[in-house]
């Protein structure tokens, strides 16, 4: 579905992504674990035209994306949930869901997928007309998702879905990342929690310092020494 290949990004004189190249399949969720400041978000910035890059490629479907401005991006089927929520906070869950489906023009339907947003959250449905101000850190995350889903995209990018939540609302939201997947959504999952995220991953790829140094299935990363020791600590109780 999406394939990068020696993409190079550049913040002034920081090399932020070095060649990177990757590959993301149809109806899979892989995730990019990395310390912070490696290039994750960075990387989803880049697939979604909001940061420049200097050189490489990204094809989505067999088509050259890179370059093209964010909207259009959109429009091919791309949709992010960015790290840190930003969320509508002056206007009402309603409003902000709304705003995910800004770029559709089959009014008709609209109405429909918000009722399956709500399906989805439930506690979202709840305080449909509440700004979204008010809301818990985990019910702005919750509505982020569901903003990016308003777009029907093919591709979801996940910027930090955890950052900030109680572990309760962590295992929350990945149920809900598992469930937007097995209803046919494939998923590129940026995520500190390393844990977690390998457990709901079809492939991973760790990233350090703006480089791959490691890839494979969660399965097998989670079972790689290197990955123990650098991201998993001691704890191996959180699944997601």
């Amino acid at each position: 579905m999406l394939r990068i290949k020696d993409l190079n990004v550049y913040y002034g004189g920081i090399h932020a992504l070095k060649g990177i190249s990757l590959n993301v399949a149809e109806e899979k969720v892989i995730t990019l674990i990395g310390a912070n400041g490696a290039g994750k978000s960075t990387l989803l910035r880049t697939v979604t035209g909001l940061v420049t890059a200097a050189g490489g490629s990204i094809k989505f479907f067999g088509r050259e994306i890179l370059g093209m401005p964010t909207h259009r991006i959109t429009q091919e089927g791309i949709a992010m949930a960015p790290e840190g929520r930003k969320v509508f906070v002056n206007v009402s869950v309603h409003e902000n869901l709304l705003m995910g489906a800004y770029n559709r023009v089959d009014r008709g339907e609209i109405q429909k997928d918000i009722e399956m947003v709500f399906k989805t959250f439930p506690r979202l449905k709840e305080r449909a007309h509440q700004s979204a101000g008010t809301l818990s850190g985990g019910e702005q995350q919750m509505l982020a998702v569901g903003r990016a889903l308003m777009s029907r995209p093919k591709l979801l990018l996940l910027d930090e879905p955890s950052l900030g939540l109680a572990p309760l609302l962590i295992r929350e939201v990945f149920r809900i990342i598992r469930k937007i997947n097995q209803e046919g959504t494939t998923i590129l999952l940026i995520e500190q929690n390393a844990m977690a995220a390998l457990h709901v991953a079809d492939y991973c790829y760790v990233l350090e310092t703006g480089s791959i140094v490691l890839e494979g299935t969660g399965k097998e990363l989670l079972n790689d020494r290197r990955v123990k020791e650098a991201y998993l600590g001691e704890s191996s109780d959180i699944p997601a």
